[in-house]
């Protein structure tokens, strides 16, 4: 199917078949807690969407006229401006409009195929080629007529169409199983809840309240320090030097990897020689370890992360560095267990609280052993494992496909918008069977 590039491609600038619409300046005054959430540029997080849960809001009586052409629906395509992620595209995806701020663009397409478009826009490529207009040196910048004047290689219609039909389907796929991901944690955390935080588990009803030191505790049940029941608790290591950038070896899991069970970010695995990793005498993980982000972060700002290892996981042998804590419980408490402890709110916040440092912020070992931690009675914390194991491998088979998924349609992205991958002989209906034949 690949081809020198048909005659129909043509050369066009993006602002010839997309408006550009740089964001509204809003005052500093106007900023509250509750209102229209506004997307700012710390909201193009650089995975190719935008965090609306943390989005900054103003007022509902701001919205005049004036400021209609700044509100943003589901699916709009937005490009940072400035600063550190200059360059980066997203798509919100909300259920309620939002507003643009200064510094964060809109790109909306209406000359093209917008399925197509985005695919162009949202591409490695032509991220970099965005950064690279982002000319300043401390603090990268670009303007709406930089962008507007980006050169893009635009087929006939028809071809944008089976383009976005075979990119389309791997989308569909990826967003069905993040979606079931996300509904398999849900699950799960609920339940956590619902036993261990609201304390009605099987049997509540009939079982006594008493005191403990984070409140009341069902009866037979205790709070003790996590170190009382862990046999494990270790750091990994890093060659001298850092790992640099080879790309095959022992993958080596860092504090930037860690994003939750079904959350860990493949992309940005590094390798250890063989041979180090052969020489390193703590930090190689096993079936089911937890693992806690150790240090990182914005200066002065620790933000935990917890992880879990198991069956899906793409690699047999793993190791992690010198960031991250592995850790392993002691019966009664088991693996899946100490995971969805640690990951609840109540013990991400407890960390949060704990984490130390302000030049690299962190975790100490000696206040992760004191994390308080509820012990269950055997059997309930038999038959929480007995739920929630299952659900955990299912998330952890689903991130694996994601990360198969994800790979191919990275693959194939650059090929087929550049025309070096011939679809005009592809029916348009046959895009999943395509998509298909590469995963």
């Amino acid at each position: 199917m690949t081809k020198t590039v048909s005659a129909e491609w043509r050369v066009k600038r993006l602002g010839d078949v997309a408006k550009v619409i740089p964001g509204f300046a809003f005052k500093s005054k106007d900023w509250c807690k509750e209102g229209i959430p506004v997307i700012k540029i710390k909201n193009i997080v650089g995975d190719l969407s935008v965090d609306t849960v943390e989005a900054d809001c103003v007022p509902h009586d701001l919205l005049t006229e004036k400021i209609r052409k700044f509100v943003l629906d589901d699916g709009d395509i937005l490009v940072a401006m400035t600063g550190a992620t200059a360059g980066k595209v997203g798509r919100l995806r909300c259920k309620r409009p939002h507003l643009l701020n200064q510094r964060v663009a809109k790109l909306a397409p209406y000359d093209v195929d917008p399925f197509f478009f985005w695919a162009v826009v949202s591409s490695d490529e032509y991220q970099g080629r965005f950064f690279k207009l982002a000319d300043g040196a401390a603090q990268p910048n670009m303007s709406g007529g930089q962008i507007e004047g980006v050169e893009l290689l635009v087929p006939s219609s028809t071809t944008q169409r089976k383009i976005a039909g075979v990119l389309s389907a791997y989308d569909d796929l990826i967003e069905n199983s993040t979606r079931r991901i996300a509904i398999l944690e849900e699950m799960a955390q609920a339940i956590y809840r619902e036993w261990f935080v609201n304390f009605r588990f099987p049997g509540h009803k009939t079982t006594n309240l008493i005191n403990s030191p984070l409140g009341k505790i069902p009866e037979g049940w205790k709070i003790v320090p996590l170190a009382d029941k862990l046999t494990l608790l270790e750091t990994g290591s890093r060659p001298k030097g850092g790992v640099g950038e080879i790309k095959e070896g022992v993958p080596s899991i860092g504090a930037e990897s860690i994003m939750g069970a079904g959350k860990y970010d493949f992309s940005k695995t590094k390798f250890v020689p063989i041979q180090f990793f052969e020489r390193m005498r703590q930090g190689l993980l096993c079936d089911r370890d937890v693992l806690v982000y150790k240090d990182g972060g914005k200066p002065g700002y620790f933000i935990p992360h917890v992880s879990f290892v198991g069956s899906g996981f793409p690699f047999t042998e793993m190791a992690i560095n010198s960031h991250v804590y592995r850790l392993r419980a002691a019966p009664p408490i088991s693996q899946e267990f100490l995971y969805y402890h640690l990951s609840s709110d109540e013990m991400l916040h407890w960390m949060h609280l704990h984490g130390t440092g302000a030049a690299i912020p962190s975790i100490a070992r000696k206040d992760l052993e004191r994390l308080p931690l509820i012990v269950p009675s055997p059997e309930i914390s038999r038959q929480f494992t007995e739920f929630a194991a299952p659900l955990l491998t299912q998330i952890l088979i689903l991130a694996r496909q994601l990360k198969n998924l994800r790979h191919s349609r990275d693959l194939l992205l650059p090929k087929l918008i550049s025309g070096q991958l011939d679809v005009e002989e592809l029916d348009i209906d046959d895009g999943e069977l395509l998509v298909e034949a590469t995963t």
